[in-house]
């Protein structure tokens, strides 16, 4: 996804782990939210309320989602999904840029 169109951007950034983690939610015309974000180098830990699709559409990564014991890489084109109620760790390899589609 290189665009989003006709939408509603919140203006005010949503900023997680001392600005290792910046995004913006948009709002879609039916209702759909997403998140738009940079994640900078780092290795952080998310956890989840709804399931989640993260796109990543720029730089590198590896996640380990919650209970699971090896790491999975992710480059740009690639998602993984993440289920409610768990947690991901993420390590971003450079800056990852990414779209997390809240299913």
């Amino acid at each position: 996804m290189s665009e989003l169109n006709d939408v509603t951007v919140v203006t005010k950034s949503n900023v997680y782990f001392d600005g290792k983690c910046i995004s913006h939610t948009v709002l879609l015309k039916d209702g759909t939210r997403k998140t738009v974000g940079v994640i900078f180098p780092s290795l952080l830990t998310f956890n989840t309320g709804a399931p989640e699709r993260m796109e990543i559409v720029g730089g590198r990564c590896k996640v380990r989602l919650a209970g699971a014991s090896d790491w999975q890489t992710y480059a740009a084109g690639s998602e993984f999904k993440v289920p409610g109620n768990s947690s991901f760790e993420i390590e971003t390899l450079e800056l990852a840029d990414y779209v997390c589609h809240f299913e």
